[in-house]
């Protein structure tokens, strides 16, 4: 799980870091648009201490899949994602892609963690 973590908060790190060049290139340019790096470092950073204390694993996933939901919950309620739940229409698609692959990878990574835990106690409970 440490290493999905890693790759998960990588993924967010770009989709930052790729949103806040393409809203610079489209002259909206904004400090929100790093906010998926953002989580994503603090979902690699859980990834990389869990890797090497492994002590600390349970609880540092358990704080990476807080982080995710936090990310999920973070950017349904954005202003972009409820103006579109709203209305339909979308006022900067850069964005919207951005929140909308946000909440997509959390989601994903929650998902993940969840049915990791769930297999992790079924292995500790058939030992």
């Amino acid at each position: 799980m440490p290493s999905t973590s890693i790759a998960f908060g990588t993924i967010l790190i770009l989709i930052g870091i790729l949103g806040a060049i393409a809203g610079y290139l489209n002259g909206r340019y904004s400090n929100t648009a790093l906010i998926p790096a953002a989580f994503g470092i603090l979902m690699a950073l859980c990834g990389f201490i869990a890797w090497k204390m492994p002590n600390l694993r349970k609880h540092l996933m358990h704080g990476a899949l807080l982080i995710a939901l936090l990310g999920v919950i973070g950017t349904l309620f954005s202003p972009g994602i409820k103006n579109f739940l709203t209305t339909g229409h979308v006022d900067d698609t850069t964005s919207f892609v951005a929140q909308l692959s946000m909440a997509a990878v959390c989601v994903l990574f929650l998902i993940l963690g969840i049915k990791s835990f769930i297999d992790a106690r079924r292995n500790r409970d058939v030992t």
